[in-house]
């Protein structure tokens, strides 16, 4: 595979800088662009190996940190989804003029918390393609799941009752086009064995789709 970037890279927002990690493919398919649950930062090890299925299959991805470690520190901001969201609309609006990825298409995978700032932000952002949700929390994105646009997958585990019957009260507020995909056997994290590996899939099948048009 020809790459066209790789490496570190710092996403000025406001006053302050994000830290992140970008990888471009030379004939990328679409860049995807991780917003991590609570606690979580770029070096998430679930979401990067989720990432490095996507690379393998020709996407680009963008694993950054919502917050700066100074924010990190006080518990309330891991669930400030309005702040995440923001953060990941100018991210997002950043990646847009980074060169060799001005003409990409752009979908977002969010994690736990992650997910509804994803969603808040596909709201925001009408040229955003896809979401996928893995564990998420939709339910948080409020009044504006009914403005999401893009394709969205929620991927839940299927011993994972609580957030299943929130993703399923999400669902049915969205207009957009929509699968809820439950994976037998696991649980919010996916811990069983080869049980991330169907997350990967599963939301590589869906940026595929949703991306293939673009691409052509």
């Amino acid at each position: 595979m020809s790459i066209l970037f790789q490496g570190d890279v710092v996403i000025p927002i406001n006053k302050m800088t994000l830290n992140g990690e970008l990888f471009i493919p030379a004939d990328t398919k679409g860049i995807i662009v991780f917003s991590h649950g609570s606690g979580s930062s770029r070096f998430s090890i679930r979401n990067r190996q989720v990432a490095k299925y996507l690379q393998e299959r020709g996407f680009g991805t963008l694993l950054f940190d919502l917050l700066t470690e100074d924010e990190d520190q006080y518990y309330y901001n891991r669930f400030n989804i309005d702040l995440l969201a923001k953060r990941l609309v100018s991210a997002t609006k950043w990646l847009e003029s980074f060169p060799g990825a001005k003409e990409s298409c752009i979908c977002y995978f969010g994690a736990s918390t992650g997910a509804a700032s994803a969603l808040k932000a596909a709201a925001e952002l009408p040229q955003i393609k896809a979401v996928v949700s893995r564990g998420g929390r939709p339910d948080l994105a409020g009044e504006d799941l009914k403005n999401v646009q893009a394709a969205t997958l929620l991927i839940v585990g299927s011993l994972d009752q609580d957030v299943l019957q929130l993703n399923r009260m999400a669902y049915s507020q969205m207009k957009c086009e929509r699968r809820l995909e439950i994976v037998e056997g696991a649980s919010h994290l996916f811990e069983e064995p080869g049980k991330l590996e169907v997350v990967a899939e599963l939301a590589c099948d869906w940026f595929e789709k949703f991306t293939a048009t673009v691409h052509v």
